[in-house]
């Protein structure tokens, strides 16, 4: 069976232990969301499938609200590790800030450093979120994956918000000597 990008979501989760759908979007949304997302509408059939192909299966455990717990079958262990074990497949940049920014030159330099700006800011704050809201957390974990994925959402943030800056200055002085925007909206 070939895992969807969902599927790979859902079988890492259950590894570190059984969960309902509720629980994997709740962690989904606390850990993974920030570089890959998953939603009610994609983990629930994803959870349907992988039970139908014997990857993982109920727990017998319902929580207070008739929440069904699935857990990782042995077929399904070993799915996730063939998984794990394959190369990188995918790797997609997603950033509407971005793709503004492309196309910002044809219009008014003020719309660039408004996006740079909102950039700079959002890249700041989750930075500034992920060391103090969530590596304290970590800091006793002794798994070395999130710990480490931690690490990365921190420093490219940082990185993001600094390059945002520094654009913002080039923007400002590209201005300055004539040089912005070569068309029109």
């Amino acid at each position: 069976m070939e895992l969807s990008a969902t599927g790979r979501v859902v079988l890492g989760m259950l590894a570190v232990g059984p969960k309902s759908g509720y629980d994997i979007k709740a962690i989904v949304d606390h850990s993974t969301r920030f570089f890959w997302a998953a939603s009610y509408g994609q983990i629930y059939p994803e959870l349907k499938r992988l039970e139908t192909a014997g990857l993982i299966a109920a727990d017998g455990r319902e929580g207070g609200r008739r929440r069904t717990g699935y857990r990782l079958t042995a077929a399904g262990a070993e799915a996730l590790r063939d998984w794990l074990g394959e190369p990188e497949q995918i790797h997609e940049l997603r950033d509407e800030g971005l793709l503004k920014l492309f196309f910002a030159g044809v219009g008014e330099r003020d719309w660039a450093l408004e996006i740079l700006r909102s950039k700079r800011d959002a890249h700041a704050e989750v930075a500034r979120s992920f060391r103090t809201d969530i590596e304290p957390l970590a800091a006793g974990a002794e798994r070395f994956g999130p710990l480490e994925v931690l690490h990365y959402g921190i420093a490219y943030n940082e990185f993001a918000a600094d390059w945002c800056e520094r654009a913002i200055e080039r923007v400002e002085r590209d201005e300055q000597d004539g040089a912005f925007g070569a068309g029109e909206v």
